[in-house]
């Protein structure tokens, strides 16, 4: 570890790395601050193994830096969801397995780094619109959950740098901007303390959320975080900087929300797919960490791989408000002086690799939808947009029917978190409520905080009980709605369903992919959480919610949004008053508590696998797959699993929410016992790769082209054609000793960072996925399991080469390609004989990734090293 430099703070002496020591001051005052912070990361490890003065240079001279440009980074800490975190933890204690077996104590495997595990992806909302409901639905998830969450126990104790926080204690990236991260972090190493920047990888695809507090983080798969948890250095290649500058100011009403649907659009269009977004600009100083955070929550959304804000005077405040400790605020603040990390207005602009001008004065009331988060659009085309969608699916909107709102969800920490978007939504319903106005019947209503010191500041401000007599009654403290367990729809709304009327959400979140939110939903579509109250109480999407009436009074008097929307000032006043650091001191009153400290679990560093369990099997990534699967020359006669189009997204290949009675997963169930009551749901099910491997590409709107008339889990099984399932064709195609192969278009695997999305695929014998473009975490999922991500030449795909996904494929020179760069050939023989060929080359992006993926995955790379040397990489402190 490289010191150069001391500070003081509270009368302690620090050391800390000083990247200034490394470079010109005029190259250090050009990098983004972002890059400052990787450029910290590299100078305190110089002369370690893999990190040298020339990945200094690749950051300041970004001129230099080519495909396979990449920094390795010691990560100081992991965060985990349930969803993709019990994965990770099983894989490592099936890794301990496979090492115990060999002789190896498992002991040798551990995590060395901390690791936060937050439960918060397996709550269903079950119960809705009542008082209690939240009690009510934790009761069900601890009882459905019991056999995952005994597993967490016993990792809590087995790991030794595991912390897990239990069920009802908020969604993940909440939880993390206001309790765990630090924005600086210290270590004991010599004489002195040194101190250096926060940084985190996630298992969920929003950790850039934390961004907003000045903390680099990013979402990765289970599979990259278990490398980290490993002790391997995190090999990043080195990202476009691109500069997001915001001038201007919200006009009047303008939520924050509002603005970031709005970014959201533009920089999706712009293309920052796998950039560092930078916040910068003369209106960058005015906005809260929670405006902010509600920016770079939807990173994923615009492509980045994280959007970053640097700490300056609004950080300070937050960490304040938020009531972490005077010595540390006083630490954050002078570590950041001395090291150059903090912003005021006197700092000189960095240089970016390009910038993107954002005025957000030109910013309007919007909501995104009817399928993607960036599908931006105002509010009086909502009916039009959902027209537009229906007879895309050939069923149109008949003559006279409305499109139902059969579900308003305030939930997702990308709103929650913001005191400002929360206050005006209890604003909005305190007007409403009095002037006698509720949402019809049909409309399932829910409130997920996402964490408690929103309903304590909620509940202080006198803003709850006006909430719940709309029938925004918490549901509960964690992810929801959002992540598909919007749980079942209102006997009415069935009704209206049987009735042809279509179905709409609308939802304070960050995604509404087809099919994620509920099965039944024909639309979904994002907005402020004050909106989500104002449609709940219109009821349907065929109104202009700007001009229409939303409902009438007790008088018979029309209502208007205008007459119910708060002024800016009134917000203002309010959070001024009520979000104080008081409330966050409740955050560790988890009702959970008692009930999760009373879950007997097995101890001891092994864990005790259970043949019978239909939740907890061994995974079957180490001893029972092939290893070096890309070592050989070429994939000879492989036939094509699934053909899609663009924008795919990971819901699309693994889905997360619930379990269908006559989906694969949900026959092998029945099949072992299981009723329909006790699905549970595929997030919660993520521990069985019995399940998994018949939820791949098992979304209820997925859209196989082979197929082209059926949503779904359907393929065809060549050379007969014949309609199945993609589990049992693969099964047969696995008896008959054929490779598969994915065929795709632009941005594949968009969305979640879920592992399963490429574990799916591998059980399912996927060698190689050929796309216009991948999508960034996915592409690093499918290497990690030995699946090669491949690209299409320019102007070139499916369509434009004339596949249908019946041909047979050849790919020659494959392992040239991975190692040496190079291109290799495609011969696809269509069902008429004739010929197409044409070149590809492998979407990697360092040596890293090649090695990777010539050796046949991560778990085969873990587990020779651990089985060479006795034990797991080691991270140097």
């Amino acid at each position: 570890m490289t010191m150069t430099e001391r500070f003081i703070s509270g009368g302690v002496a620090y050391g800390f790395a000083d990247v200034r020591k490394h470079l010109t001051a005029d190259a250090f005052d050009r990098l983004p601050y972002a890059a400052r912070v990787l450029a910290e990361s590299v100078a305190r490890h110089l002369g370690e193994p893999g990190f040298s003065s020339k990945e200094l240079d690749l950051l300041a001279n970004r001129k230099n830096v080519t495909g396979h440009s990449a920094i390795a980074l010691r990560i100081p800490r992991v965060i985990l969801p349930d969803s993709s975190g019990i994965p990770v933890l099983m894989d490592l204690a099936a890794l301990r397995s496979a090492v115990a077996r060999r002789g190896i104590a498992p002991g040798s495997v551990d995590t060395s780094v901390p690791v936060d595990l937050v439960v918060d992806h397996s709550l269903q909302v079950d119960a809705s619109g009542v008082q209690g409901a939240d009690a009510m639905n934790l009761v069900s998830e601890m009882k459905r959950n019991a056999e995952r969450y005994r597993f967490l126990r016993w990792a809590q104790s087995a790991f030794r740098s595991l912390t897990v926080f239990p069920p009802g204690s908020g969604i993940i990236h909440q939880v993390n901007i206001e309790q765990i991260a630090k924005v600086v972090r210290t270590v004991a190493a010599g004489e002195l303390p040194i101190a250096f920047p926060d940084m985190v990888i996630g298992g969920d695809s929003h950790t850039p959320m934390v961004a907003a507090l000045g903390v680099v983080g990013w979402g990765v798969g289970g599979i990259e975080a278990e490398a980290v948890l490993l002790g391997q250095a995190y090999i990043l290649p080195v990202p476009e900087f691109v500069g997001v500058r915001l001038s201007g100011k919200l006009r009047s009403g303008i939520t924050v929300t509002d603005l970031a649907l709005t970014v959201t659009k533009i920089l999706r269009t712009k293309g920052v797919v796998g950039s560092f977004v930078e916040f910068f600009g003369p209106s960058v100083l005015d906005m809260s960490v929670p405006d902010r955070a509600t920016l770079s929550n939807m990173a994923p959304e615009y492509g980045a791989t994280t959007g970053f804000w640097a700490v300056d005077q609004r950080t300070i405040e937050y960490l304040r408000i938020t009531d972490r400790s005077e010595e540390h605020i006083a630490l954050v603040e002078d570590y950041c002086r001395a090291a150059g990390m903090f912003r005021d207005s006197s700092a000189p602009v960095p240089e970016y690799d390009r910038v993107v001008e954002i005025d957000i004065s030109e910013v309007g009331r919007s909501v995104a939808g009817p399928s993607k988060p960036h599908n931006l659009r105002p509010p009086g085309t909502m009916a039009a947009s959902l027209q537009a969608r229906l007879e895309e699916r050939k069923s149109p909107l008949p003559q006279g029917l409305e499109g139902i709102i059969a579900m308003a969800a305030i939930t997702s920490c990308t709103n929650t978190a913001n005191p400002h978007a929360m206050v005006r939504a209890g604003l909005v319903a305190k007007a409403a409520a009095m002037r006698g106005l509720a949402p019809p019947t049909w409309v399932k209503t829910s409130l997920a905080p996402g964490s408690l010191a929103v309903s304590r500041y909620l509940a202080d401000a006198g803003l709850m009980a006006p909430l719940e007599r709309l029938g925004f009654h918490v549901v509960g403290f964690a992810c929801a709605s959002c992540g598909g367990k919007s749980g079942p729809l209102k006997p009415e709304t069935i009704k209206l369903a049987e009735a042809e009327h279509p179905l709409v959400a609308v939802l304070s979140s960050n995604r509404n992919f087809d099919g994620r939110i509920h099965p039944m939903l024909d639309a979904s579509y994002l907005c402020s959480p004050a909106l989500v109250v104002a449609y709940a109480l219109a009821g349907k999407v065929n109104i202009d919610i700007e001009n229409d009436p939303i409902g009438a009074d007790v008088t018979g008097e029309p209502v208007y949004l205008c007459d119910l929307w708060p002024t800016d000032e009134l917000v203002d006043d309010m959070v001024k008053k009520y979000v104080t650091p008081e409330v966050f001191k409740s955050r560790g009153a988890v009702p959970s508590l008692a009930a999760w400290r009373k879950l007997e679990a097995p101890e001891g560093e092994l864990f005790p696998w259970d043949l019978a369990s239909a939740y907890i099997l061994e995974p079957p990534f180490l001893d029972r797959m092939p290893s070096g699967s890309n070592s050989e020359g070429s994939i000879r006669g492989a036939r094509v699993l699934g053909l899609f189009g663009d924008g795919l997204t990971t819901d699309h290949i693994s889905p997360g929410g619930e379990i269908l009675l006559d989906s694969p997963a949900g026959q092998y169930l029945q099949s072992i016992g299981i009723s329909k009551p006790d699905f549970n749901t595929y997030v919660g099910r993520r521990g069985n790769h019995e399940v998994m491997a018949r939820a791949t590409y098992a979304n209820v709107r997925i859209q196989n082209h082979i197929v082209p008339d059926r949503e779904g889990w359907w393929t065809k099984l060549w050379p007969d054609g014949e309609l199945t399932s993609f589990y049992d064709a693969s099964e047969t195609y696995r008896v008959r000793g054929v490779p598969l192969i994915i065929l795709a278009g632009n941005d594949f695997g968009v969305g979640s960072s879920r592992d399963w999305a490429a574990k799916g695929p591998a059980l399912l014998g996927v060698r190689a996925v050929i796309a216009k473009s991948f999508e960034r975490i996915h592409r690093s999922n499918l290497i990690g399991l030995g699946i090669v991500p491949l690209l299409f030449g320019q102007g070139e795909g499916p369509v434009e080469l004339r596949l249908d996904g019946s041909e047979t494929y050849d790919i020659d020179d494959l392992s040239a390609a991975i190692e040496q760069g190079t291109t290799a050939r495609v011969r696809a023989e269509r069902r008429d004989g004739t010929i197409a060929t044409f070149n590809i080359r492998v979407d990697i992006r360092s040596d890293a990734e090649a090695s990777l993926l010539a050796g046949g995955g991560m778990f085969q790379a873990a587990l020779n090293e651990i089985a060479e040397t006795g034990s797991q990489g080691s991270v140097p402190s």
